[in-house]
């Protein structure tokens, strides 16, 4: 009975002539095996939007020197972390209506204005003279760069239901992966008259611009990104009339039968208000995105810091590094993080479970931040082969936590509310990373100027620091209604 009822479902499913996505919905019926295209498709797009997000940092130390505002070297950290931070804020504070702009007017139009965002400010970013012209410019690009939340929906929206796990961890296996290649971009190509000067002089653009060749790259790459996008399909449905008699009376049908299989019709018929307000006292989604906030907000500082930390001179604690050895160390990470996704990351996944994947990662990785302050005791060789080990694993650790508390959230709310719920979890967690990039360079610059403190003397404090905020997140997944949230989901 009940199977005869779905085949009925799908029979009378009514498709609109001019929607674009019941064209989508047809689409999907017809397709059979792996949606390479989609993937594809899906994965530059997160990749575009997350290279700019972080590659600024292996440089942002010498952008800042070379403005001049720092009145000493230690306060070089402190400014650094505002123009880090902008970009966050200004997404903060659009997030809620490129979200709304996204389910009112469609997926791609949201998709393409961020990316035509990256290419135009992206690039004055890196044309940048002065601190506030370098503030200004992040904050638009973060401001109109709104698209993360609308392609988590749309990557539930365009694949098949058995391919729609794989989608999501696409978006953020790209996002992890923009995050380690974009620093490694912009630790090569920052200073390229110095670096290659056989192929750039002082006197060329890139001389009198010396960090706007990691920033160009992004953009062109950005600009090619828009081509194939233009033809991306729209998933949102968009019906001019909303009832007809005869879809009356399909509609009636319809729920007939879904009553028979599932006996909870009001629950679909009332998808509107009820689910939005649902999400705020749906407690295993907001748990989840609270510790997705504090783990969010620890990575966001750690990827600055250690940028900071590494090209910052030996008599601070740092490594003396350049932005070239900076990139170099990233490109690895980056390369061990796709190689760990791809391959070993969904077995452990399915062997341990999401949430102990949280646990297990936010507990190694408290021992290994503390290890970073004696790894500058190091040098040569040893220093080089320790710095690149505990990188990797360090940007491993971070990302499978990431990506299990995105699977977290994801399995705690229905279909029709994966959009709505991504986008608080997007305005939750860009505040949190705002406050990362600010509240790092502060903790920075101020641990330079205590190297001779006995509690945590210099760098110390600066991983101590981040250390507390690993063990809060790591504290709060064993919380009572984490471990319910999980049980639930199971």
């Amino acid at each position: 009975m009940a199977e005869g009822c779905r085949e009925g479902l799908l029979k009378k499913k009514t498709y609109y002539e001019n929607c674009p996505g019941c064209k989508v919905d047809q689409y999907k019926e017809l397709q059979r095996g792996l949606p390479i295209r989609e993937l594809v498709s899906t994965w530059i797009v997160v990749l575009c939007t997350a290279l700019p997000i972080s590659s600024l940092f292996p440089f942002l130390y010498f952008m800042v020197r070379d403005f001049h505002i720092a009145k000493r070297e230690e306060d070089i950290g402190y400014y650094a972390g505002y123009i880090g931070s902008s970009f966050m804020l200004g997404r903060a504070l659009t997030s809620v209506f490129w979200g709304i702009v996204a389910d009112r007017y469609g997926r791609k139009p949201v998709i393409v204005i961020g990316i035509v965002a990256v290419v135009i400010f992206n690039t004055l970013f890196g044309l940048s003279v002065n601190f506030w012209m370098a503030i200004t410019t992040r904050f638009l690009l973060g401001s109109l760069n709104g698209l993360l939340g609308p392609i988590k929906a749309y990557a539930s929206e365009i694949f098949r239901e058995e391919y729609q796990a794989l989608g999501l961890s696409a978006v953020s296996t790209a996002w992890g992966i923009g995050l380690i290649i974009g620093p490694a971009l912009g630790g090569f190509l920052a200073q390229p008259a110095d670096k290659y000067p056989n192929l750039f002089s002082k006197e060329s653009l890139f001389g009198r611009f010396p960090y706007f060749l990691p920033c160009l790259a992004i953009s062109i790459f950005a600009l090619g990104v828009i081509i194939p996008t233009c033809w991306l399909p729209e998933t949102l449905h968009m019906h001019r009339e909303n009832v007809s008699p005869d879809d009356s009376e399909k509609g009636l049908e319809t729920g007939s039968c879904e009553s028979n299989v599932n006996e909870k019709p009001k629950q679909i018929e009332g998808r509107g208000p009820i689910a939005k307000e649902s999400l705020l006292k749906n407690w295993p989604l907001m748990s989840s995105i609270i510790v997705y906030c504090v783990f969010s907000l620890h990575d966001m500082a750690y990827t600055e810091i250690f940028s900071l930390w590494a090209v910052s001179p030996r008599s601070h604690g740092g490594l003396s590094y350049s932005t070239k050895d900076v990139g170099e160390v990233l490109a690895i990470s980056g390369l061990g993080l796709l190689v760990f996704q791809l391959s070993l990351y969904p077995y452990v996944e399915r062997l341990l479970g999401s949430i102990m994947v949280v646990r297990i990662g936010g507990v190694v990785s408290i021992p290994l931040l503390a290890s970073f302050p004696y790894i500058a005791l190091l040098s040569g060789l040893s220093l080089s082969f320790v710095v690149n080990f505990a990188s990797v694993v360090k940007n491993v650790l971070s990302v499978s936590i990431i990506t299990a508390l995105f699977l977290l959230q994801n399995a705690a709310v229905e279909q029709h509310q994966r959009g709505a719920a991504n986008g608080i979890a997007m305005t939750a967690m860009s505040l949190f990373k705002a406050a990362g990039p600010a509240g790092g360079g502060v903790i920075f610059s101020w641990a330079q100027k205590r190297q001779d403190a006995a509690f945590f003397p210099g760098d110390q404090m600066v991983f101590f620091i981040l250390n507390v905020v690993e063990a809060i997140g790591v504290l709060m997944t064993f919380k009572p209604f984490l471990t319910q949230k999980v049980k639930a989901i199971r």
